[in-house]
């Protein structure tokens, strides 16, 4: 029996798409953004549709344009643990002969949906997204069809309906072994500092603190927690100070989403007399340069960020080569410091 002809809906099929959106790319519509035509002349190589059969699917790669985008809505300071990771980023998608150039996406445009003034699609091969948690203008990078990793993402991600890869440092399971450790010591009294609902990570913080609480059989207490929106720790300088006078009763244990989170704290416990840890016990997460500076040094949990860099680079340079492939969610391993904000443990 013959074999069946490979028709333009057998690529539409294929790729999800409209039969008129394959047609309009292949006869080269101006009206079709480059990434869909890239992907349907490959998709129309590999499926050896009539012209197409004789190409090389290696030609579009030559069309590349050599730069990598980077969209953020914060850029990372230098004690933030980003810093350390755009560098191993960078490093490694240049020896690749990638450039990467940076975008700030603003707040009129995150609430607009617009892209930044500065950023043109059709001149990028992948995004790195950092700092950009707002689930409806992530989407809207998404849409773009560019092949995209995000270094943490939306609290309320759900991954089967996102379609980009998300790299995270492990943030739960440390989080957990910290707070069963110290429930080990003898503690009770247990608050949380940060707002798990900020990003992904802060939210997988929160999950292996509770998980911790909850199979010790402690139950704990919201009035104990500093929970607030992610903003407001930054508002004022003694919004922490009005928090703590809020509470009817201190915990024994303050766990905190972030080492920024912990040494403002830390400075709000110390404006009321309290000892650190003799009165409570802090800690933190990030091994951000402030933990050692701060009195005294802030326990917390060390994140491998120019590893983290390197890695987000591998599955961009994965992605662009092969865009079809699943979608990736992964963790980097990550290691609890203790130091004196803590007794000893571990």
């Amino acid at each position: 029996m013959a074999k069946e002809r490979v028709t333009i809906q057998d690529i539409a099929n294929a790729l999800g798409i409209s039969r008129n959106t394959a047609s309009k790319a292949l006869n080269g519509s101006e009206s079709i953004p480059p990434e869909t035509r890239n992907k349907v002349i490959k998709k129309a190589i590999e499926l050896k549709y009539k012209q197409f059969a004789f190409m090389d699917s290696d030609l579009l790669s030559k069309s590349s344009s050599g730069n990598i985008a980077l969209l953020t809505a914060n850029l990372p300071n230098t004690s933030h643990f980003g810093s350390a990771l755009i560098s191993g980023l960078e490093k490694r998608i240049s020896a690749e002969g990638y450039n990467l150039s940076i975008h700030i996406v603003r707040d009129i445009e995150l609430k607009s949906l617009s892209l930044p003034n500065n950023f043109e699609p059709s001149n990028v091969d992948g995004i790195i997204c950092i700092e950009l948690f707002d689930l409806a203008y992530s989407k809207r990078i998404t849409e773009l069809g560019i092949p995209t990793v995000f270094i943490d993402c939306s609290a309320s991600v759900c991954y089967p309906e996102f379609r980009a890869d998300i790299l995270l440092m492990e943030n739960e399971h440390s989080v957990y072994s910290l707070t069963k450790q110290l429930i080990e010591q003898g503690f009770q009294s247990f608050g949380f500092a940060g707002d798990y609902l900020h990003c992904r990570s802060f939210g997988e913080r929160w999950a292996g603190f509770n998980r911790a609480l909850r199979e010790a059989g402690i139950e704990l207490d919201r009035s104990q927690c500093i929970t607030d929106d992610d903003r407001l720790f930054f508002s004022r300088p003694d919004w922490m100070d009005e928090r703590l006078n809020d509470m009817p009763r201190l915990p024994s244990v303050f766990v905190c989403a972030n080492d920024f989170i912990a040494v403002g704290l830390m400075k709000a416990l110390k404006n009321r007399n309290l000892s650190i840890p003799g009165d409570i016990v802090i800690c933190g997460f990030d091994n951000a340069p402030e933990s050692v500076i701060v009195e005294p040094q802030l326990t917390t949990v060390h994140i491998y960020s120019n590893e983290m860099g390197i890695k987000a680079a591998e599955m961009l340079l994965s992605r662009i080569g092969n865009p079809n492939q699943p979608y990736q969610i992964t963790h980097i391993y990550t290691k609890p410091i203790i130091r004196d904000s803590t007794p000893p443990i571990g």
